[in-house]
């Protein structure tokens, strides 16, 4: 899910490490990103009289999909009938769009299961199994390795675990790093790759209030979109799936969100936070203000420029208000102070237990650290546009076939060889201008970094401007032509030295540099691995086991109620309903991006305009949420996490249920839009069947 901007709040520490987060007996409000394998019983049955069985648990489990693109999403019917954000599908939304339908901006309705539309290159996970391979993964790493050489033995057994549960179970396996190395588990997911468009609103409808309104609250957004998974040409037999409720979310009403939150840092210790605040944060968003400056400058060439640079575009300028919200947060110092005091806390307690003090030297090792990565942090090769990202795969492919499987890097084992070849292999369009104008900033951002004196910017740019030499790259390629990449991955080694391909000779030139940094990049993750699994450990011997870790863009459960909150002294409704958004669109003189779409208008009076809109609740989530089912304990589809709200922004490390909220589509409205604003009934009848 999108993350946010944030302003100063005062946060108690609700890091893993303090003394709130951890126990669920000693669970703050309803924090926490949930193992559906290790769910706090005892903390729902205490706080809201529940207890979700096991079958309720494998149901919620099975009913929820993970979009490869990034993003979470759930079945809805029987038939593959699937739900999610309408900027969760906009990558693909773009990518089916042309010049004369553009779908993105436009909306898309299928009459029919022959009109829903093939997208082209996207994959739908279904986690169906957990399994902990904690010990034998730990087992591979010996006494006395170094670091390199532990990086490589973990690799290498995590390998063969994926590879060996894959050939058996014909199912994608993944294993999953958590609690910052303190356990591993191996997640098996069913893998749909024929998915189709079924509905999607007009932009202005799902992206209600732009930029201005996003990660705001009060909203009116109906940001959703329908698919549906095929298998051997026919729509999917999906038998978990969410009913639709008749009702939708009440206010105090216990509510449950399944989803995928992409990563969390709450692990992280208060010299790691310092590197996120005073280094990498400012690097990360100096690279974002450029990005967008670029995209909005090649926007205003034409209509169509337009068109082709949006996605990108919006991606980047929500990018953009999340980095400020992460380092807003920890600029601010009651959130510093408050971490560091926790952290002193834990270290005193560690040190003083003869069975723990071993542990104590975690937290300076993940402090040196930090140190060599301020070294290395501008040093890096960042190229990746489409086509190079294209060539890239295609070159580090031939090199990686020709190693056993455990010793490949984890792009191009087995056990993601579909997945790899499926985005490698996309028909979907690449735009030579965007790139070229992506690519050439890209070069020139790398010289302004390493200097333009240095012997592989000179070497990329051949005597050339950054630009010059982009354009030469991208009109001289072949990549753009599928038949050609997969006839260079079959030849391997031989055709890419035999190709006179400019982007191919790119990724060849620099990828020893790149494999260089990714080893230094392994081997401080493996030194900071090994010191965060101490820490884990210490959290365990002192606040037991039953604790929730990092998310990691595997599939969670959270919970809470739906609840307003007070906003400078001003209390604000847990819900909006439709006659506020036409109220929103006339308070900002219908303009720009508080301008509803005509089939809003065209339909006003056979809606009710006391439908409820978008709501918010207490649900601990973070960016990958987006597209998360709301449910109740009854397994009814109630609402659909869209965003959260502004005090939300510090969810990468703190928790608070003060004012942070998660926000969500109503069920009525995605239900009654559908039927009386876009005249698909086909799918209303279908919901929850």
């Amino acid at each position: 899910m999108k993350t946010t901007l944030t302003r100063r709040i005062i946060i108690l520490a609700v890091f893993l490490l303090t003394g709130c987060l951890g126990r669920v007996s000693d669970l703050c409000a309803d924090e926490g990103m949930w193992l559906f394998n290790n769910l706090p019983k005892d903390a729902l049955k205490k706080k809201y009289g529940f207890v979700p069985t096991e079958k309720w648990s494998e149901h919620v489990m099975k009913s929820c999909v993970r979009f490869n693109v990034g993003g979470s999403a759930s079945f809805v019917s029987s038939n593959g009938l699937v739900m999610t954000n309408h900027h969760v599908a906009s990558d693909t939304l773009y990518k089916l769009s042309t010049k004369e339908n553009n779908y993105a901006a436009d909306g898309f309705l299928a009459k029919n299961l022959e009109a829903e539309l093939k997208a082209p290159d996207l994959e739908l996970n279904q986690l169906v199994n957990i399994e902990d391979v904690t010990k034998r993964v730990n087992d591979a790493v010996k006494a006395g390795m170094s670091s390199s050489d532990a990086a490589a033995a973990r690799r290498a057994v995590i390998a063969t675990i994926e590879k060996e549960a894959g050939e058996k179970s014909g199912l994608r396996s993944d294993v999953v790093t958590l609690y910052g190395g303190g356990k591993y588990h191996l997640y098996q997911y069913k893998v749909y790759t024929d998915v189709r468009l079924v509905w999607a609103p007009e932009a202005a409808a799902a992206f209600f209030g732009g930029d201005a309104d996003n990660f705001e609250y009060p909203r009116f957004c109906l940001d959703v979109t329908m698919f549906r998974v095929y298998e051997d040409g026919q729509p999917a037999k999906t038998p978990h799936f969410f009913k639709w409720s008749k009702n939708g979310a009440d206010e105090e009403e216990l509510t449950f969100v399944a989803g995928n939150p992409g990563r969390t840092s709450r692990i992280l210790t208060h010299a790691a936070l310092r590197y996120q605040r005073d280094h990498r944060l400012p690097f990360v968003l100096d690279f974002i203000r450029r990005r967008e400056v670029l995209l909005q400058q090649f926007g205003l060439e034409s209509d169509e420029a337009k068109r082709r640079a949006q996605d990108n575009l919006f991606g980047i300028q929500n990018a953009r208000k999340a980095y400020l919200g992460k380092i807003q947060g920890l600029q601010d110092p009651s959130n510093m102070w408050a971490k560091l005091k926790s952290e002193k806390e834990m270290i005193a307690k560690v040190k003083a237990d003869p069975d723990l003090a071993n542990l104590a030297d975690a937290w300076e090792t993940i402090s040196s650290v930090q140190k060599k990565r301020i070294q290395s942090m501008k040093r890096g090769i960042s190229l990746r546009t489409k086509l190079f990202t294209i060539a890239q795969q295609i070159v580090q492919l031939a090199a990686e076939n020709e190693k056993p499987n455990a010793e490949r890097l984890p792009a191009y084992r087995d056990s993601a060889r579909a997945s790899l070849e499926q985005q490698l292999f996309s028909p979907a369009p690449i735009y030579p201008d965007l790139e070229q104008a992506i690519l050439g900033d890209l070069i020139g951002r790398m010289c302004e970094m390493r200097g333009a004196g240095d012997p592989l910017c000179r070497k990329i740019l051949k005597r050339l401007s950054p630009n010059d030499r982009a354009a030469a790259m991208v009109s001289g390629t072949k990549l753009m032509d599928v038949d050609f990449r997969k006839e260079l991955v079959k030849q391997g080694k031989s055709g890419i030295s035999m190709t006179n391909d400019p982007m191919i000779h790119l990724a060849v030139l620099v990828d020893e540099e790149v494999r260089k940094e990714m080893a230094a990049a392994d081997e401080l993750s493996e030194m900071e691995q090994q010191a965060y699994a101490k820490i884990a450990k210490a959290i365990f011997a002192t606040q037991g086991t039953s604790t929730y870790p990092d998310a990691t863009f595997t599939l969670r459960l959270a919970f809470g109620p739906v609840k307003g909150y007070m906003e400078n002294g001003k209390n604000i409704p847990a819900m909006t309903d439709l006659a506020g958004a036409f109220e929103h669109e006339k308070s900002h003189g219908a303009k720009g991006d508080y301008k509803l779409p005509a089939t809003y208008h065209a339909a006003k009076e056979a809606l009710d305009l006391k439908t409820p809109a978008n709501f918010v609740n207490t649900t601990d989530i973070i960016g990958g949420n987006s597209g998360s089912p709301v449910i109740n304990k009854e397994l009814e589809v109630v609402g659909l996490i869209f965003d959260g709200n502004i005090q939300s922004l510090t969810g990468d490390y703190f928790y608070s249920e003060k004012q942070a909220r998660s926000v969500s589509v109503h069920s009525n409205f995605i239900r009654d839009a559908m039927k009386y604003i876009y005249g698909a009934e086909r799918i209303v009848n279908e919901l929850g069947r």
